[in-house]
């Protein structure tokens, strides 16, 4: 299916396992680049092995953050990954 989203980046959450790395993985076969972030390093870096060998489209990123997103502090240096919205 296409939804018309490839190209766009989108931050998950979560994302080295369970929900998190199923909508990373939905979004990954959409061609959307994807940051994953995740508390542990190590199941992190087992997930974007995974989402980088089910990629469908060969111009996309993944980048993986092991931060815990729960405090802005930590989310801070990672904004440039994602475009300014006014919301």
């Amino acid at each position: 299916m296409d939804l018309g989203i490839a190209g766009k980046t989108a931050l998950v959450g979560g994302a080295s396992k369970g929900l998190g790395y199923g909508c990373a993985l939905a979004l990954v076969r959409e061609g959307v680049n994807v940051v994953i972030v995740a508390r542990g390093p190590d199941s992190l870096s087992s997930a974007e092995q995974r989402l980088l060998q089910a990629r469908s489209r060969c111009d996309g990123f993944v980048k993986t953050v092991a931060a815990d997103i729960t405090t802005p502090r930590a989310v801070t240096p990672y904004s440039p990954y994602m475009p300014t919205m006014t919301l």
